[in-house]
């Protein structure tokens, strides 16, 4: 319907009438010299990269770790609809800035600026930029996951961190994080189900049986959570957990 409105349009206007859309077109040339054909591969590369952001910043940043808690919080709860999804990952992402803006600051200063400034070359930029992204990743990867990896990849035994292979050390420090993630929401669950088995004792005893525990306990939580200013203490817990 849109567009055959815009054809009755366009076909009723005055002769006089400039064109109301202006014209797009792409073009695909032929290189002529070695550097323009270097330019268009590191723009596809580029392009490779901003495809793969999401995974990037959910597999080597402090991302995975700060959702998960937080998720644990809302469960621990029991309002699984507050906070909404978009406030977790958004005060998620922030989050994750902050922890992860040392490294980025150093990426920048020895990587990404020397790039620039055409002091080193495309493949040095990167090995440059690896180096503080896989310590942020080695300080927070347990030695008996990165060894489960290496050990399975059957590839030769790593004498230094340079010689472990980012593909060894990404899904070991995924796993690292995802167990020190559940750590620390076990511990934000406990108190949490203290007031729910003294809820639901107190009703119990009381002959409330048909009577929800969650529906009494779920303003406790709230009132305790409140009380011991709650995201405060979880945001302080995991920014000081890096």
């Amino acid at each position: 319907m849109l567009l055959l409105v815009i054809n009755l349009f366009l076909t009723n206007l005055p002769a006089y009438a400039e064109p109301v859309f202006p014209g797009i077109s792409l073009e695909i040339g032929g290189a002529e010299e070695p550097q323009e054909v270097v330019g268009s591969l590191q723009l596809l590369f580029l392009l490779t990269v901003l495809t793969l952001v999401p995974a990037i910043l959910v597999l080597l940043t402090s991302f995975t770790r700060i959702i998960v808690v937080l998720s644990f919080v809302r469960s621990a709860m029991a309002t699984p609809n507050t906070p909404p999804n978009q406030v977790l990952i958004g005060l998620a992402l922030f989050l994750t800035f902050f922890t992860m803006a040392p490294v980025y600051q150093e990426v920048k200063v020895k990587a990404l600026e020397p790039y620039l400034a055409q002091q080193v070359s495309f493949q040095e930029a990167l090995a440059l930029a690896e180096k503080p992204v896989k310590e942020f990743m080695f300080r927070q990867t347990r030695e008996k996951d990165l060894a489960l990896f290496v050990n399975l990849s059957q590839g030769p035994r790593p004498q230094s961190k340079e010689d472990v292979p980012i593909t060894a050390l990404i899904p070991a420090f995924v796993i690292s994080e995802l167990k020190t993630a559940f750590q620390m929401g076990f511990l934000i669950y406990v108190p949490f189900l203290v007031i729910d088995m003294v809820v639901a004792s107190t009703l119990m005893s009381m002959g409330m049986f048909m009577v929800p525990p969650v529906v009494i306990s779920l303003p406790f939580k709230l009132l305790l959570f409140v009380l011991v200013d709650g995201w405060y203490l979880v945001v302080k817990s995991l920014l000081e957990s890096f």
